[in-house]
């Protein structure tokens, strides 16, 4: 087996950031393994499924990606699907002091070593988040989302997550 890695998240929901971060994570790795978190804690516009499906969607042209889901601690995943890499995006400055953290942590707790990339400027301010105040207010999300991924969000009932 070549080199692995697994990028982790609740991509809800999956952004073009995410898209960039996978896409350049398969120029490094020759497998990647795209981790669907669920946290109990969380209030998700998707379900575990549904999430885990529009990654799919949007990296079936990419042969070495496989979508996984997972619940509990990721280097649990990371055990489960044999990697011992995780990748992660950085935007900016202040997601790297709790990246820094969870990856000193991961590294602590399992001997995982973290990657870290930065960002496509382009990308810098788009999240998940954003998406879905821009969605709820109305706004178009369709540059900051794959095709897929807007399809789904101009189906859901936005009035429930208000």
């Amino acid at each position: 087996m070549g080199h692995a890695a697994i990028y982790a998240g609740s991509f809800d929901p999956v952004t073009m950031g995410h898209l960039d971060v996978i896409q350049r994570g398969v120029a490094l790795f020759d497998r990647l393994v795209v981790a669907v978190g669920n946290n109990p804690s969380k209030r998700y516009w998707f379900d575990l499924e549904a999430r885990a499906q529009m990654v799919r969607d949007c990296t079936g042209h990419l042969p070495t990606v496989e979508v996984v889901s997972f619940d509990g601690l990721l280097v649990d995943a990371c055990a489960e699907q044999g990697v011992t890499v995780i990748l992660r995006g950085l935007r900016m400055l202040s997601d790297f002091d709790l990246e820094f953290r969870n990856g000193l942590a991961n590294r602590d707790l399992a001997g995982m070593e973290t990657v870290f990339l930065l960002t496509d400027p382009k990308n810098i301010f788009v999240s998940s988040s954003l998406v879905k105040e821009v969605a709820i207010a109305g706004g178009d999300v369709s540059r900051w989302v794959p095709g897929p991924v807007a399809a789904r969000i101009t189906r859901l009932n936005l009035d429930q997550h208000r």
